[in-house]
């Protein structure tokens, strides 16, 4: 038995490392990518994908050694997911919520026309499905409406019998008990997050800390590069630490653009985050990235990015502020939209991804050619990145460019499988090692 473990590990190793040559540090990729110089143009690139769907018989292509199959279908834009410890998966069915001062004018217009396009451009559902695996064979045989009502929802975290769900606006506190199929009651409004008409990125992610004092929130900018003032920008392109029992907040770490995803990494026990970078200055610039979180630390946003480049475009400067920007540990390509994080902690896969990460890339509007619409994992050693990426899940682009699905959150389930939120395909997937 361990021989043939060895040799499976071996395998999964093999094949990881063929799947890595693709990423290298000149495509924007590592702990030390190569940075192009800026471009500029009268008018930005604009690719969008057209969401096609997936056919009955379809599904994406899982990495070699891994099977891939629908956990449940038919959803409505679902884009975030938590499981809970008794095994039940709750996904946040949402959308942007109104936001009247973002995207005016004739910008605004395309920018409008190109979401919709991208399967981003109808009203919020603003749901939270339970889906329950009773049988442990990889499918949910029940999903119901778990809790309705909400504002743009979508981080979840559970705290004892405390479920925090993160709308646009305001993180509530909703009373749980293990097994419960909804929650009719009203939530506690623990702390307001901001907001507003412009919004402009609206999600709103939360992580527990381990102790259960407090939640992280991570709360994107109000604007690309800064563009609508920094005044619009208080508490924005930032996390948050909010006491749970006063809900009182202060800033934990800012100058993070649009930081979506957030997980404790096992060995280190670091908080790390994904992070969107801004637009607009070439497709191969500027990188998202992942990073550890230091508290009190300053990560460029808008001023400089990667570190100390710094954005021209911004004005006025602020060179007290390039000068304290702290650069990220691991660029994920540039506009691939990596959304979705989640350390490995699970028994299934191969020791080989203990303590990685998995990131979904939800792809790219911005770019020729097309970057991101896949899931990728990072290797870790030591709680630091060690490696280069490696396909977990791809095939969501068709060979003309359309996409069947775009993969946002991630998630790691009760049994070690990995789950992915496919938004415009409107299905979680689950992947696992072949038998």
């Amino acid at each position: 038995m361990n021989k043939f473990i060895s040799i499976a590990g071996l395998f999964f190793i093999l094949c990881a490392n063929a799947q890595a040559q693709e990423y290298s540090s000149e495509g924007g990729f590592g702990t030390s990518p190569v940075l192009p110089e800026p471009e500029s143009s009268i008018l930005p690139t604009v690719k969008v994908a057209s969401v096609i769907g997936w056919k009955d018989d379809e599904k994406p292509i899982a990495a070699n050694g891994f099977t891939v199959n629908a956990f449940a279908k038919n959803l409505n834009h679902p884009r975030w997911i938590f499981v809970l410890p008794n095994g039940d998966v709750l996904v946040a069915e949402t959308n942007a919520p109104p936001k009247p001062d973002d995207n005016g004018g004739i910008k605004g217009f395309f920018t409008k026309l190109i979401m919709k396009d991208a399967g981003a451009g109808g009203s919020s559902p603003n749901l939270i499905i339970l889906l329950r695996d009773s049988d442990n064979d990889g499918v949910a045989e029940t999903k119901t409406v778990f809790m309705e009502g909400l504002n743009s929802p979508f981080g979840m975290a559970l705290i004892g019998d405390d479920l925090y769900i993160a709308n646009t606006d305001a993180i509530l506190k909703f009373p749980y008990h293990d097994g419960d199929t909804k929650i009719d009651k009203m939530g506690v409004i623990l702390a307001e997050l901001p907001a507003g008409n412009i919004n402009h990125h609206w999600t709103k992610n939360i992580i527990a800390s381990q102790d259960g004092k407090h939640i992280y929130a991570s709360i994107g900018s109000n604007s690309n590069a800064g563009e609508n003032g920094i005044e619009n920008e208080t508490s924005r392109a930032a996390i948050l630490e909010i006491d749970t029992k006063t809900g009182d907040s202060r800033l934990f770490a800012s100058g993070l653009r649009n930081p979506v995803g957030m997980a404790w990494q096992p060995q280190s026990g670091m908080l790390w985050t994904s992070v969107n970078e801004r637009d607009e200055l070439g497709d191969n610039l500027v990188p998202d990235y992942m990073t550890s979180v230091k508290e009190g630390a300053f990560y460029g946003w808008p001023y400089s990015y990667y570190g100390q480049h710094i954005d021209s475009r911004v004005k006025p400067q602020n060179p007290d502020m390039v000068e304290k920007a702290i650069k990220p540990d691991y660029a994920l390509g540039s506009h691939t939209a990596s959304l979705g994080l989640a350390f490995y902690n699970g028994n299934l896969f191969p020791d080989h991804f203990r303590g990685g990460a998995f990131i979904g890339q939800h792809g790219s509007w911005n770019r020729k050619p097309p970057s991101g619409y896949r899931v990728i994992f990072v290797p870790f050693k030591n709680g630091v990145p060690d490696g280069m990426p490696e396909n977990i899940l791809t095939g969501f682009l068709n060979d003309e460019g359309k996409a069947h699905g775009r993969p946002v959150g991630v998630a790691v389930d009760k049994q070690g499988a990995l789950l992915v939120a496919d938004d415009v395909g409107n299905v979680i997937w689950r992947v696992t090692p072949q038998k």
